[in-house]
């Protein structure tokens, strides 16, 4: 009897050491997919590039860059990656993102071959990616509230003051380099949530004071609100392109050959047309 009893108490002990590893294993699983890391990880794991002829684009939810409206799909980028699917053949697959951060973290780890977003070529950017021939031209401005007049009507006057950026953005350096220009801090704060259009509403709607986002965006948003300036520009007018991982040069060459066809076509000049003359 009492070695019946000493064998079930074995197996018990047996039984709760692993119903307690696998307690402990959930608990770590848990714990990273709560963070940050942890579901760019799995993300990375799960999500590879498609491969083959499928090209996968990173592309920003944006009134500029790609929307949908109704069962209406639109946005400079996304139209002209259509031109380019259709004269030369390419295949598409698109991963909306809202994050610019989660699309350049993208590119590094080989979840996608190109980013379609706001992110101008910059000469500290081509330290760390690749980018295609030229789409448009494109420059960053201040958005600020304008019901009690202008606060910040020059450069200057953003000293000691506070902007909002999206994270990854290249207007960091700019702005940095701007307070060493004028002699005094200016803050900066880099969202990790959210893009440019909710950067702007958040100006409007009072819960931030200021951001600083592309003009062609700011510009598009500022005509369905007006208690929002965009006049003050913050930086030189910039190239923006598609982006690539620096080590993806043959995919690059076949964008510029692709683009560079496109850009002759009657089409280009209308999608410029349509999203960058007011």
């Amino acid at each position: 009897m009492l070695k019946k009893i000493s064998q079930t108490k074995k197996w018990q002990l047996a039984l709760y050491a692993i119903l307690l590893v696998a307690v402990i294993v959930l608990m770590v699983l848990l714990r990273n997919c709560g963070s940050d890391e942890g579901l760019l990880g799995a993300h990375s794991r799960v999500d590879k590039a498609s491969g083959g002829d499928t090209i996968d684009v990173a592309i920003e939810y944006s009134p500029l860059s790609y929307y949908t409206y109704g069962d209406t799909l639109g946005g400079f980028n996304y139209e002209f990656l259509q031109l380019l699917s259709k004269t030369c053949g390419m295949h598409f697959k698109y991963h909306p993102i809202v994050s610019l951060q989660n699309g350049l973290d993208g590119l590094k780890l080989g979840t996608y071959d190109v980013l379609a977003a706001q992110f101008p070529v910059t000469r500290e950017n081509k330290e760390h990616y690749l980018f295609t021939s030229a789409l448009y031209l494109d420059n960053q401005v201040l958005v600020q509230r304008n019901e009690d007049g202008i606060t910040i009507t020059s450069q200057l006057d953003l000293a000691g003051d506070t902007v909002n950026i999206v994270k990854g953005s290249p207007m960091r350096e700019r702005i940095m380099s701007l307070s060493r220009e004028i002699g005094d801090t200016i803050y900066v704060v880099q969202d990790s949530v959210y893009g440019p259009e909710q950067l702007f509403l958040m100006v409007s709607t009072g819960d931030i004071k200021y951001a600083v986002i592309n003009e062609s965006i700011a510009k598009k948003l500022a005509s369905s609100h007006p208690n929002v300036d965009v006049s003050q520009a913050i930086s030189f007018t910039q190239f923006q392109s598609l982006t690539l991982d620096k080590g993806n040069i043959e995919l690059c060459d076949q964008l510029n050959e692709a683009i560079l066809k496109v850009k002759k076509m009657p089409q280009y000049n209308e999608l410029l047309k349509k999203y960058f003359s007011l």
